[in-house]
């Protein structure tokens, strides 16, 4: 099946496996609570039990440079996307408050990012991700 969307995920290529996991699975769940539509309904077993929802589409990791990931951040502001970010500072925090005051924070012109997550129409997506290797 081929969607109208693109859920897209880059993470920084100098972080330690760790980070690397634990910034994918920030971003997704940004992206998971953004807007509607993008999970797909409740699964469940043969013996009844429920089990979460999920993306309704597959969702492509991505790894970049910090230039590369500067530049992704500029396109997908520009496009209007769907955009979840993190943070160097956020490494640093404990909890969501902290996280939100680390953004708050920063530099908006000099985000130091080291993952984002973009949602939004295919081929502009694939257009602001463009020359970005998959996550091995």
């Amino acid at each position: 099946m081929r969607f109208d969307t693109k859920i897209g995920i880059v993470v920084r290529d100098d972080l330690a496996a760790w980070q690397r996991l634990n910034v994918t699975a920030f971003l997704a769940g940004a992206l998971a609570g953004g807007p509607p539509g993008l999970l797909g309904e409740p699964y469940e077993d043969a013996a009844d039990r429920r089990y979460l929802a999920m993306f309704r589409q597959p969702v492509l990791v991505y790894t970049a440079t910090a230039d590369d990931l500067a530049r992704v951040h500029e396109r997908a502001v520009a496009r209007g996307f769907d955009l979840a970010v993190y943070i160097e500072e956020m490494f640093k925090t404990g909890h969501d408050e902290d996280n939100r005051a680390a953004v708050r924070a920063a530099d908006a012109a000099r985000l130091p990012l080291v993952g984002l997550g973009v949602h939004g129409p295919r081929n502009p997506v694939d257009k602001a991700l463009k020359g970005l290797p998959l996550h091995p």
